[in-house]
């Protein structure tokens, strides 16, 4: 028996990706087997613990409940995608600063979620409490995670 497939095109990481996917493909799988794009971390494998957290037209997901044919047609980030020509992004830099990581397992999905709560303007209260919510992190107390959200906000503000 084959197993079926369809052709999906979208943008990754800027961009354009056309590939053939069997329709069972999750997106994690797909991102990070296929595309070779590591950053994307599968801890649950059911969308509660956050480190596969990507954007998806802006909006963060968990990649590995949504099938890789769901994206056809959008524009998908990955973490890979947030530092420009090996700068590493704001928020980036304020989690090295803040030491707001230590294994580094749930870091990915935290950088994708805090930056699309930063894009949508939501402030500083609601991005610590709200969006960092959405993540489970064994390593840090979340202290130097929020420190480095504060100075994030702090210095882009400015």
């Amino acid at each position: 028996m084959t197993e079926p497939t369809k052709t999906i095109t979208f943008t990754l990481n800027g961009s354009e990706c056309t590939r053939t996917v069997p329709v069972r493909t999750l997106l994690s799988d797909f991102l990070r087997h296929d595309e070779d794009l590591t950053g994307t971390h599968v801890g649950c494998e059911q969308g509660v613990c956050g480190a596969c957290t990507i954007l998806v037209d802006g909006t963060p997901v968990r990649s590995c409940l949504m099938l890789a044919v769901q994206a056809d047609g959008a524009t998908v980030e990955t973490v890979e995608s947030l530092a420009c020509d090996g700068e590493l992004s704001c928020f980036q830099k304020s989690m090295k600063e803040e030491h707001g990581l230590q294994c580094g397992f749930c870091t990915p999905g935290i950088l994708m979620s805090v930056t699309a709560a930063q894009r949508a303007g939501r402030s500083v209260e609601d991005t610590e409490t709200e969006v960092l919510g959405g993540h489970v992190c064994r390593c840090t107390g979340y202290t130097g995670i929020r420190a480095a959200i504060r100075k994030t906000w702090t210095e882009t503000a400015e």
